[in-house]
């Protein structure tokens, strides 16, 4: 037997008052997904135990098997992992957004999606002003970025949050607090000065493009969890499609195959028909494919209600 799992991260979502009381989920056009429930056998699951964060982390691992009270260690991990940075004794890792803060509030988590050739420039930058034996600075993908911190472990101690979290909020009651917090707020605080002058913010403010203003740390993690092979726990050979690092990490992590589908993204521009595409060519030689949509995750994060709807 043949297997598709297709997670459609972030489509669930509170009721909308400013759209009759119904969800994202009840207002998109879905006739395939209505199709399909006709026939199928529905069901409920909580992906996210009891006192845990409700992440995409967190519920994709149990989606994909695994217990997150088990192995859950940290989304910087297992993003490092999908990227090839090691861990090494002593080392932490955080999640880099390259953000963008206007007269003190959150103006945008993702710097108005900043191009993934924009950001490395970013990044090199940071490096060449910011990197030391202590600190160095790993491209991703867009705004997703890692910050590998050598010695000083208590910064994993630190009260951090993600910045998709408090839009148009004042930054000022959301800096890294606690122990471990002052090392990490003096690199954000850095990254300003890097940042204000550089040529891709200048080509971006001249389009009218939302500007990257500074870094912004959080998602710590001081190890990447050693998880069984997806084979050999469900004795089946699995392969994955998504166009993020969390995804493709933790793919990685079970030793499913990563597909590098060409034209897979994490926004509303996904080449959808390429994607399924991909994925059914790889069920040939497969028992199991897992399609991650990102989409509706991502939509749901900038409030963009009627995006949101287009890609569920």
């Amino acid at each position: 037997m043949k297997y598709c799992v297709v997670i459609i991260d972030g489509a669930a979502g509170w009721s909308l008052p400013q759209r009759g009381g119904k969800t994202c989920l009840e207002l998109a056009k879905t006739p395939n997904l209505d199709a399909m429930a006709e026939e199928a056998t529905i069901g409920l699951v909580r992906t996210v135990p009891p006192g845990m964060e409700p992440s995409s982390a967190c519920a994709c691992m149990s989606l994909l098997g695994y217990d997150p009270k088990v192995y859950y260690r940290g989304r910087s991990g297992i993003e490092a992992r999908s990227m090839g940075i090691p861990i090494e004794e002593g080392e932490v890792v955080f999640r880099c957004n390259l953000v963008a803060v206007r007269d003190g509030k959150m103006w945008s988590y993702s710097s108005g999606h900043i191009s993934t050739e924009e950001a490395k420039q970013i990044i090199a930058s940071l490096n060449e002003n910011l990197g030391s034996d202590e600190v160095h600075f790993y491209p991703g993908v867009s705004y997703r970025h890692i910050c590998n911190i050598k010695g000083h472990k208590d910064t994993l101690s630190a009260a951090c949050t993600p910045p998709h979290d408090i839009p148009d909020k004042p930054i000022a009651g959301f800096l890294p607090s606690g122990a471990g917090s002052d090392f990490l707020r003096d690199l954000m605080e850095k990254s300003k000065s890097v940042l204000e002058g550089h040529p891709v913010n200048i080509a971006r403010r001249s389009r009218g493009d939302i500007p990257a203003t500074m870094i912004w740390l959080f998602w710590g993690s001081g190890r990447i969890p050693d998880m069984p092979p997806f084979k050999q726990v469900y004795g089946l050979d699995a392969a994955l499609t998504s166009g993020v690092d969390l995804l493709r990490g933790l793919a990685g992590m079970v030793e499913m195959e990563v597909l590098n589908i060409p034209g897979v993204t994490d926004g509303l521009n996904n080449d959808y028909a390429a994607q399924v595409k991909g994925a059914l060519e790889a069920l040939k030689e497969h028992d199991l494919v897992v399609i991650h949509v990102e989409a509706p995750d991502e939509a749901a994060h900038g409030g963009a209600i009627d995006d949101k709807m287009e890609a569920i």
